[in-house]
C-alpha cells in the first residue's frame, strides 16, 4: 500500500521503534512506516488503516506492538475474533494488562457478554492503571446492557470516578455511558442532568452528549438556509426549540 513520502516512520512513540530494533535497520523503518498510517488513520479511514496493519503483521509477526496495532485496526473494523487473537498475542508477549479491557469488549462484540463481565471479575483488574479500571467499568456496564440488566448497568457506572468532579481524560465518556443508561431505563430527568454533565466536562467532542442534551430539551436542528427564501434575506435559525418538525423522523439514540 502506499505511504507518503514525508512519513518517516520517526514518529512513531519511542518505545515501539525500541521494540523495531530487534528487526534489520531497512524492514525496521517499512515497518515503522505501515505503523504509523495505522495510527494516522486509525479514526478517519479503518479499513485503510486495517489494510496497513496487514501489512506490517506480514512483515513483522513477532513484534509485540505490530501484533497490537493489528489489533486494534481489526477492532475498528468490528473483526472482533481478529482483534481479541491480536490482543492476545501482544500480551504473551509482553505480560502486560493494559489491553484487558478493549479484550473483554471484543468479547462483547462477539456476542458474549457473560465473558466480558467474567474478564471485568478477574485479578487482572486490579492491575490496571486508574484509566483502564474506568474503561473497565464501561465494558461492564455495556454488558448488562447486552444482557438487558439495565439497573445492574446503571449500578455498575456508580463509582468514586462518576461522582469525582475533577474532569479526567474519561470523565465525559463515564458520564455520557451513566446519562445514556439512565434514559435507557426511562429516568429521563436524571439522564437530563448527566448529559449536561457530560458536555461540561467533553472538552474535546469525544461524545455527542451536547445533540443527546438537545433532543431532551426538544431542540430541533434544521438547515441554516432556506432554499424557499427568493430575495436571498438573512438564514433561518439553526434550531428551534419547543416544536417538532412534523416532515422529520425523530432521531434515534
Amino acid at each position: 500500500m502506499p505511504i507518503p513520502e514525508e512519513v518517516t516512520g520517526d514518529e512513531i512513540d519511542k518505545d515501539v521503534r525500541q521494540e523495531l530494533q530487534s528487526l534489520p535497520k531497512t524492514l525496521a523503518e517499512d515497518v515503522a512506516r505501515n505503523l504509523v498510517m495505522v495510527a494516522r488513520l486509525l479514526d478517519e479511514d479503518p479499513e485503510a488503516a486495517y489494510g496497513y496493519s496487514r501489512v506490517a503483521l506480514r512483515l513483522a509477526s513477532r513484534v509485540a506492538a505490530v501484533r497490537e496495532a493489528a489489533g486494534f485496526a481489526a477492532y475498528a473494523n468490528q473483526k472482533y475474533s481478529e482483534a481479541l487473537a491480536e490482543f492476545r498475542a501482544a500480551r504473551r508477549m509482553t505480560g502486560s494488562v493494559e489491553l484487558w479491557p478493549v479484550m473483554a469488549d471484543c468479547e462483547r462484540g462477539l456476542g458474549r457478554p457473560e465473558k466480558a463481565l467474567d474478564m471485568a471479575g478477574a485479578p487482572e483488574v486490579h492491575k490496571l492503571d486508574k484509566a483502564s479500571q474506568v474503561e473497565m467499568r464501561l465494558v461492564a456496564a455495556g454488558a448488562r446492557r447486552d444482557m438487558g440488566q439495565l439497573d445492574a448497568a446503571i449500578v455498575t457506572l456508580q463509582s468514586p470516578e462518576l461522582a469525582s468532579n475533577s474532569v479526567q481524560p474519561w470523565t465525559a465518556r463515564l458520564r455520557y455511558a451513566y446519562a445514556d443508561a439512565l434514559l435507557a431505563a426511562g429516568r429521563e430527568q436524571e439522564a437530563r442532568e448527566w448529559f449536561a454533565k457530560a458536555v461540561e466536562s467533553d472538552r474535546d467532542g469525544s461524545t455527542d452528549a451536547s445533540d443527546r442534551l438537545a433532543e431532551l430539551d426538544g431542540v430541533e436542528f434544521v438547515d441554516a438556509l432556506d432554499e424557499h427564501e427568493e430575495d436571498g434575506g438573512a438564514a433561518r435559525p439553526t434550531a428551534e426549540a419547543g416544536h417538532e418538525d412534523e416532515t422529520q423522523d425523530g432521531k434515534e439514540d
